[in-house]
């Protein structure tokens, strides 16, 4: 089957939805399909394009990629310019992503003499939508609308976007584009709720979570390494933030919990992610002797990082509650610690965490600050939620079985 990707974010970046539309091309490429991806030069979270990438230049990149099962297939990687803003704001961030979607106009239009069987086209960004519908008609190819986070309702929902007016014409357009795909999915029951109520049909909406790959994310039987290389005493407990830093996680309650359990021996927090939210924090926590940051690690010492904490932390900002789903969640799960997340109790991300972690609601420091206590001092209870939260993971949100399912899928969809 011949697969056309378009989206905004890819490998190698190593968070975000970049890591995930990245792993799903590669494993169906692995798979024997042909795939090809447009998308444009890594630079997430950091914002700035990765070493070795150009943000004005077309680029071409041949994979040949095998699966465990012994097929091959191709994936190609047509990576289109765009302007990245070194410092984001509101009107910055439309502008990156409008520079983006003219840019890669002409990249998916030449994917027509290709012909590919389906378009699956990743959102964010919305902007991107007219290109992958105009493609698909125009070859004859079924369409595909993948819905990672619903950035313009969370945009509006934390204050980076505010006329109301705008919300209307937002939401309209938003509608109208996903009224031409075959099929859209996103990551969350709630989340699939949310797309009958922009008015996609009932029939054409599909869940397709986030995954992790159980076999190289799990629980170690000895002490990270990354402890001694950090100077972390064996037995000092760990509260962990990995991930990006931006204005949807709330980051602030880490530098008040941070700050309330300053006078607490044997706590340490470990800071590590890049994101527009990161220089705040850092000044916030700069005279915290119990704060400690690292640099985003590499692919093949994630599952070292993951395991480097004794509690993982998730903060949330109410108001983003069902319209994104944390995408480093499934390598918490997976690591075998518990989480503790800031969410409502009705949301999806408090009932993926409940019984493998604790929920306390959004802003509340002194919450936050108990349910770090209670963890750091009852190991039962962390060994007995991370067993859980293992378990989870390994039975519900296995790479291997939810992308066979959305293989099935896409095969169904093409032979229709």
């Amino acid at each position: 089957m011949r697969i056309l990707i378009y989206g905004l974010s890819f490998s190698p970046e190593l968070v975000g939805v970049g890591k995930y539309t990245g792993e799903m091309a590669e494993w169906l490429a692995g798979r024997g399909h042909e795939v090809r991806a447009v998308t444009a030069p890594p630079s997430y979270p950091h914002w700035k394009v990765a070493q070795g990438f150009s943000p004005w230049r077309y680029s071409c990149e041949d994979h040949v990629l095998a699966s465990r099962a012994g097929r091959h297939g191709r994936l190609t990687v047509l990576r289109c310019p765009l302007w990245v803003p070194p410092q984001p704001s509101p009107g910055k961030r439309i502008v990156h992503l409008v520079s983006f979607a003219l840019a890669s106009l002409p990249a998916m239009l030449r994917q027509v003499f290709w012909q590919p069987e389906v378009v699956l086209a990743v959102e964010p960004t919305l902007f991107c939508l007219p290109a992958a519908w105009l493609t698909g008609r125009l070859c004859g190819a079924r369409t595909w609308l993948h819905v990672q986070d619903f950035e313009a309702d969370a945009a509006f929902e934390v204050g980076q976007l505010k006329p109301v007016e705008l919300r209307f014409v937002v939401a309209w357009l938003e509608e109208k584009g996903m009224a031409g795909f075959d099929r859209v999915s996103t990551i969350s029951a709630k989340m699939l709720s949310r797309l009958t109520l922009k008015g996609v049909p009932e029939e054409a909406c599909r869940l397709f979570p986030n995954w992790v790959d159980t076999d190289a994310i799990f629980p170690l039987p000895q002490p990270s390494p990354l402890r001694r290389e950090l100077g972390i005493p064996d037995g000092e407990m760990v509260a962990l933030y990995a991930g990006t830093m931006a204005g949807k996680q709330g980051l602030e309650i880490l530098a008040e919990a941070a700050g309330k359990l300053a006078g607490r021996a044997g706590l340490r927090f470990v800071f590590c992610g890049e994101g527009p939210g990161k220089a705040r924090l850092a000044e916030l926590t700069s005279q915290m002797a119990n704060v400690q940051w690292i640099p985003l690690q590499p692919l093949d010492r994630l599952n070292h990082l993951l395991n480097l904490a004794d509690i993982h932390l998730l903060p949330q900002k109410a108001d983003a509650a069902d319209l994104v789903m944390p995408s480093k969640l499934t390598g918490m799960l997976a690591s075998g610690r518990p989480v503790i997340a800031t969410s409502r109790r009705d949301t999806q991300l408090a009932h993926a965490v409940e019984g493998r972690g604790i929920v306390v609601d959004p802003g509340n420091a002194a919450a936050f600050c108990q349910a770090i206590g209670q963890l750091a001092d009852d190991a039962d209870l962390r060994q007995r939620l991370g067993r859980k939260a293992r378990e989870y993971a390994v039975s519900e949100l296995k790479k291997e079985t939810i992308l066979s399912g959305l293989e099935q899928e896409l095969l169904r969809l093409a032979g229709s």
